[in-house]
């Protein structure tokens, strides 16, 4: 049986003190919780000290949103797999829409960081969504493969056990717009279909999360899908009933 995933990225939200609060909030909130099967949230890198301490004690985890696939070398400020897992990562975000769209992320680079996260033992969340031009000329399959085949290449079964892939449909980041229970099966069940091609029998095994303005009020319709494993959360996430209504509907 797949993991359920709650994951909640705070992007540029929260410096180190509010960051802290939070974290305890939720430490707090999702106490002797029995769903989902793992929880995790990344804050900023400035922050994630701060949280790392907050959740210790706690059965929730932090990743970072962003690492770099060289092990170290004169890249300012960008932070190491190595340097990652060090300060306590245990996952790490690779390749969301926001890195493509404004510091020019590529399925190369996706990959990159992708196969640096594993050689670290840190679980990728890789993502891969369309944009908005791109679904209404019938093109999520065909870009859902292209992201897919570009940023898993050159990884066997046996070192993509412990990925994690999260749609997160573009046009559905930070709008209010959501993909229908039925859009987000469909595209994760294509997910499922391309990473059997890729790995064989352990795509029925990888967790593929949903991300896009999920709330508690479209959680639970979203979770009940098959092929919809959990979710990643944005706006939602920073705020400790909120996620952890999401976390309920699983």
């Amino acid at each position: 049986m797949r993991r359920k995933l709650l994951l909640g990225n705070w992007k540029m939200f929260k410096g180190p003190s509010d960051a802290k609060k939070l974290g305890e909030a939720l430490k707090d909130k999702f106490k002797g919780a029995t769903k989902p099967d793992a929880v995790a949230v990344f804050p900023p890198a400035l922050s994630f000290a701060s949280v790392r301490a907050a959740l210790d004690g706690s059965p929730l985890t932090a990743g970072v949103q962003n690492l770099h696939w060289e092990k170290d070398g004169a890249f300012t400020g960008e932070i190491s797999a190595a340097m990652a897992k060090e300060a306590g990562a245990v996952f790490a975000l690779i390749g969301h829409s926001e890195r493509r769209q404004y510091f020019g992320e590529t399925d190369e680079t996706v990959n990159k960081k992708t196969k640096a996260a594993l050689a670290n033992a840190l679980v990728p969340v890789v993502c891969v969504g369309e944009t908005l031009q791109e679904r209404d000329g019938n093109q999520t399959n065909m870009v859902l493969t292209r992201q897919l085949k570009g940023g898993l290449a050159g990884l066997s079964a046996e070192s993509a056990a412990t990925i994690v892939v999260a749609y997160e449909p573009v046009w559905a980041i930070g709008t209010g717009r959501v993909a229908t229970p039925e859009q987000a099966e469909a595209a994760h069940a294509h997910i499922r279909n391309e990473l059997r091609v890729l790995f064989g029998a352990l795509a029925d095994s990888l967790p593929i999360v949903y991300g896009g303005s999920v709330k508690p009020d479209n959680a639970r319709g979203l979770m009940s899908q098959p092929n919809i494993d959990g979710a990643l959360v944005g706006g939602a996430s920073l705020d400790a009933n909120g996620f952890y209504a999401i976390g309920e509907a699983f």
